[in-house]
């Protein structure tokens, strides 16, 4: 009976006091009322029950709040926001703000609530959820309802205010206002458990875990990470806490949270959250290592050092290592995943590697052994120069660190700055290795053999200076030339018996500098031998270390096969007992040959010149070449209306176009037949990718000529056996050799003999646009696409300019 007859003059006085404020419009009634509500809100019946009521009410009669020129009426009315419940007023000025339109009501709720924030209300509500039985009373939904404001309040104010928000709410601003509330919040909590209180941090853990879910996880941490590993390096408790707030974090938003706080002090930080937290323990050890690999190398040696820092959590690494040796020797993950994520895989595991003590390595001594030995195979398989490398790097350091005498691995490869990354990952220097760095200092005296030190030249006396030679005149031999012991073969027969019996080097040399000049002068004598001098080239091999031998050797064959050897190459490629080495060297022949061949006539010959369409073996990842092609076609067919008109482009003859067939399409021949020393659809996929990205610059260099079409549809019958194909190279290939049809052919030739199969082209070229795992397979499709489309547009307006001429001599 008592709290119901104190209840009831509470509840009587402010009826009678919103009434007031919401008819009258007398300033002194209007203060009088104002008042009463202020000393109420020390009560807590008045908080429980009429606080919210009665802020609605002031929001409704915002006019005499927000026009009154009372500077008394403003102070009272936005202490009733400011000093009342703090959850109450953030969810009914988030409310009113994003509901209302542009008013008075609209701009004093904001003025409010950038003083809620800026008068440390957001650290009263923190913190009145962290006591215990602060929050008893709330329900669930209630409580999601102000962790979800709380967590988007930018999002909820920019969405209705748009230009207009004040900065105060901008997520730059208010994240780290934010972070400091949590904060203080947990500052407060320990001192709180100092005294012998208990706290809770659920609450504050779930806003954490909210914040980080949408996206906000680096605006909270730049202000709670440096914050968190200061106070964490000199107090337990701060550990405790710490570890706390982070085992409140709902499971949902393990990730987000501990993504953002890797960089940090994660071992003080997280204690052996990942020993029992299943969801910690799963993102830790296997998503953020080998689902992910758009995380920095300093990320990766976070997590696996705050793995191998206690005792109970090695266990894991050790386990970390076993799956990421799995993965690692995986052929199918080597042909299905991109070199990024290789990479990525790779530095996981050198770091757990390096990160293990010598009994751990013997103990996973087998599962390394195997991770070497078929990690190493599957790359130095790829086709795709990178990963072969990075199979090199990664064996070396395995069987450096497996120590097995008579097994260390070995290769040479050319050291880049991935390279270096990679070792340096292996490498742990000691403190005394660097102290004896610092007494390494270089000598000015040279050690004799009885350990005495012996003068320098520099020391000496005056005997050097008896013997100078400087006051006579040296003789001019700036003209002198080195006589040669052989002299330069004049014949194309003489070129071919110095190639073929010679044993001096010197001879060899000067018949490789003069045959090509000898072929191009001498064309008959040339024809006579022409195949003969191509299997002697096609064989012959470095013996004497000559200067620049593979690009004479080369030129000579360019300029035989410009001369009369095409269909020898076209048929020994698939012929029996020749390398992969060599048949590579047949298809740079070929395309450097139709390159040439491709110039107009009346162009004066200025000899074969290299080019970067077909390149090295080394270099045979390399698609910048096939890059440019594709553009500067696409530059060449987009209408640019700011260039005015262009000039009409004289068609001129070439040497090419005739017999560009000879070239085509006796390599389309025989490549289903395997042969015992060659299986181009099977294990010779490097010379497969090399196959397509000639057969595509053959295309390409085809252009306008008669038999373009015929030489389109049999090359995309061709590629379409292989469209599917495992090796990133290959499909490369395929793409570029697509993109040469595209070039190549006639729009309405596409539309008319392609029909069906353009279209199935173009939905697996759109396919390989958005799944391929490899970026420039995707670029390519991506290219080939835009080709495409570019070929439709303008075959449709020469349609309609057809149709509407027939239309006109119709009439």
């Amino acid at each position: 009976m008592g709290s119901a007859g104190t209840e009831e003059p509470v509840r009587l006085q402010v009826d009678l006091c919103l009434r007031t404020l919401s008819a009258s419009r007398d300033p002194g009634e209007i203060v009088h009322a104002l008042r009463t509500l202020t000393r109420n809100l020390e009560d807590g019946e008045f908080k429980r029950l009429h606080y919210t009521h009665a802020i609605q009410v002031l929001v409704s009669a915002h006019c005499f709040g927000g026009s009154c020129d009372d500077e008394e009426i403003k102070k009272l009315w936005c202490e009733m926001f400011l000093r009342g419940p703090p959850d109450q007023t953030l969810l009914l000025l988030l409310d009113t703000i994003s509901s209302t339109g542009e008013c008075a009501a609209l701009e004093q709720c904001m003025s409010v609530l950038e003083k809620f924030l800026s008068a440390g209300r957001l650290q009263v509500l923190l913190w009145s959820r962290c006591e215990v039985g602060g929050a008893c009373s709330d329900s669930p939904q209630l409580r999601e309802t102000i962790i979800g404001r709380l967590a988007a309040l930018p999002s909820i104010t920019c969405n209705h205010l748009h230009t207009d928000t004040p900065d105060a709410f901008l997520p730059q601003q208010y994240y780290p206002l934010l972070a400091a509330s949590m904060l203080d919040s947990l500052e407060k909590t320990c001192c709180a458990l100092r005294a012998g209180q208990d706290c809770s941090l659920g609450f504050v853990a779930q806003v954490l875990g909210k914040v980080c879910i949408q996206g906000y996880s680096s605006q909270i941490f730049e202000t709670l990470a440096p914050r968190l590993s200061s106070l964490t390096r000199v107090d337990p408790l701060w550990q405790r806490v710490t570890q706390r707030l982070l085992e409140k974090v709902p499971e949902r938003c393990t990730e987000c949270v501990i993504t953002g706080l890797i960089p940090a002090a994660v071992s003080r930080l997280m204690g052996n959250l990942v020993v029992t937290n299943k969801k910690a323990q799963f993102v830790l050890t296997h998503k953020l290592l080998l689902q992910q690999y758009q995380h920095t190398t300093a990320l990766l040696k976070s997590v696996l050092g705050y793995l191998a820092l206690d005792s109970e959590r090695r266990t894991l690494l050790k386990q970390v290592l076993r799956s990421v040796c799995q993965v690692w020797c995986n052929s199918s993950a080597v042909k299905h995943t991109s070199v990024e994520q290789q990479l990525y895989v790779s530095k996981a595991l050198l770091l757990c590697v390096a990160l293990l003590s010598h009994s751990e390595i013997q103990e996973l001594r087998q599962e390394m052994f195997q991770c070497m030995l078929g990690g190493v195979q599957c790359r130095l398989d790829s086709s795709i120069e990178r990963i072969r490398r990075m199979g090199m790097i990664v064996g070396e350091c395995l069987s450096h660190k497996l120590d097995t005498p008579g097994s260390q691995l070995k290769f040479q490869y050319e050291a880049d700055e991935e390279t270096r990354e990679l070792k340096s990952l292996m490498e742990s220097p000691s403190v005394e290795d660097e102290d004896d760095e610092q007494h390494l200092q270089p000598e000015s005296k040279v050690e004799g053999s009885a350990g005495q030190s012996v003068p320098s030249e520099a020391g000496r006396g005056s005997d050097s200076e008896l013997d100078s030679d400087d006051d006579l005149t040296p003789y001019d031999m700036s003209a002198d030339q080195e006589k040669k012991k052989s002299a330069p073969p004049r014949y194309v027969r003489d070129c071919l018996e110095a190639l073929m019996s010679s044993d001096d080097a010197e001879r060899v040399e000067l018949s490789l500098q003069q045959a090509e000049a000898l072929f191009r002068k001498n064309v008959k004598a040339t024809q006579e031998v022409s195949v003969q001098f191509s299997k002697v080239l096609l064989h012959l091999e470095d013996r004497y270390s000559t200067p620049h031998f593979h690009t004479l050797r080369q030129n000579a064959m360019v300029a035989l096969t410009v001369t009369d050897v095409v269909d020898y190459w076209t048929t020994e490629f698939y012929s029996l007992n020749y390398s992969l080495r060599q048949r590579m060297d047949i298809l740079e022949v070929l395309a450097l040959s139709a390159q040439e061949l491709s110039e107009p006539i009346i162009n004066k010959h200025a000899g074969a010149q290299p080019i970067s369409a077909v390149t090295a073996l080394e270099q045979c990842d390399d698609i910048t070449h096939w890059r440019q092609i594709v553009e500067k076609r696409i530059q060449s067919k987009t209408r640019r209306i700011s260039k005015g008109g262009t000039q009409s482009v004289k068609a001129v003859p070439n040497r090419y176009a005739p017999v560009a067939g000879f070239f085509f399409f006796p390599l389309l021949r025989s490549y289903d037949r395997p042969q015992v020393t060659f299986d181009l659809l099977g294990s010779d996929h490097l010379v497969l990718g090399r196959l397509l990205h000639t057969l595509g610059l053959l295309m390409h260099l085809a252009i306008n000529a008669p038999v373009a079409s015929q030489m389109g549809r049999a090359l995309l019958d061709f590629v379409w056996t292989v469209r599917f194909h495992t090796d990133q190279m290959v499909r490369r290939g395929i793409v570029f050799a697509v993109c040469g049809v595209f070039l190549s052919m006639p729009g309405e030739n596409l539309l008319t003999e392609l029909g069906d199969d353009l279209m199935e082209t173009r939905a697996w070229l759109a396919d390989v646009a958005e799944n391929d795992c490899d970026a420039d397979c995707r670029s390519l499709a991506v290219q080939s696409l835009m080709l495409l489309f570019q070929k439709h547009k303008k075959s449709f307006k020469l349609l309609n300019s057809s149709v509407c001429i027939v239309l006109s001599f119709q009439f």
